[in-house]
């Protein structure tokens, strides 16, 4: 079973106030205190405190960033959920996959749970950003879930799984602004080796780092990726210097 303790809600431009409340006391139903909100439109409001019913501390607590990035750039592992109306089809694993997802991340490392905004879920490069996506298997028909419901099945699922699973090795997981400095290094290799040179830069680094980043990396995976990115970046310009 998974520690609670392990686990960040980061609800991403929340509308309503109503919802801040509700997500509160699902969170604190389940033993999870950190929640953090980036760019939220609202605030909380008495509306909030109502429905945050015996969770008030969880909802005063609550953390506020400017991006999704500085939200969870010390976790290791960081799951984002979709809808899957046309975005990251291929990409996307089936929530019942999560709790051998965690199981597989360890039992030490921290993890993100994503969840976009309400009207219209999380943008293309927010979803390229996570090491995984989740998907609900709602009805085609009536895909889209209430906020406070889609964190509580999320939750259910990866805290109250107790059959026993296998486990590897703790690895060393690298935290995603060590994934983010490695993306960088790889932009510029990208670039420098004419990539991007048929447009499209942010779609192609996009789909690049669902390729190389597309799950939860130890420190020495990001190491050795950074490290031949910045071979790509020596070895030209010391081609150019030899001109």
């Amino acid at each position: 079973m998974t520690d609670s303790r392990r686990l960040a809600i980061v609800l991403v431009r929340p509308h309503l106030p109503s919802n801040l409340g509700s997500v509160a006391r699902v969170a604190k139903n389940f033993g999870v205190s950190d929640l953090r909100l980036v760019e939220p439109a609202a605030a909380a409001d008495e509306e909030a405190e109502r429905l945050s019913s015996g969770a008030q501390d969880v909802l005063a607590q609550a953390r506020r960033y400017p991006s999704l990035p500085e939200a969870v750039e010390e976790f290791p592992a960081v799951l984002t959920t979709t809808s899957l109306r046309g975005r990251g089809r291929h990409r996307a694993r089936d929530l019942s996959e999560l709790p051998d997802l965690l199981a597989e991340v360890g039992g030490s490392s921290r993890i993100a749970l994503v969840f976009g905004p309400e009207r219209s879920g999380l943008t293309e490069e927010e979803l390229a950003r996570s090491s995984a996506r989740l998907n609900i298997a709602t009805e085609p028909q009536f895909p889209t879930m209430n906020l406070s419901h889609a964190v509580a099945v999320v939750l259910a699922t990866a805290l109250l799984a107790r059959r026993p699973r296998a486990r590897t090795r703790d690895a060393s997981w690298a935290p995603a602004r060590e994934v983010e400095g490695m993306m960088e290094h790889w932009d510029r290799a990208l670039d420098a080796i004419g990539f991007y040179d048929t447009g499209h830069r942010t779609r192609s680094l996009r789909d690049w780092r669902s390729l190389v980043a597309g799950r939860p990396l130890t420190e020495r995976e990001v190491a050795m990726l950074r490290g031949v990115a910045n071979r790509i970046l020596v070895s030209l310009k010391r081609r150019r210097n030899n001109l």
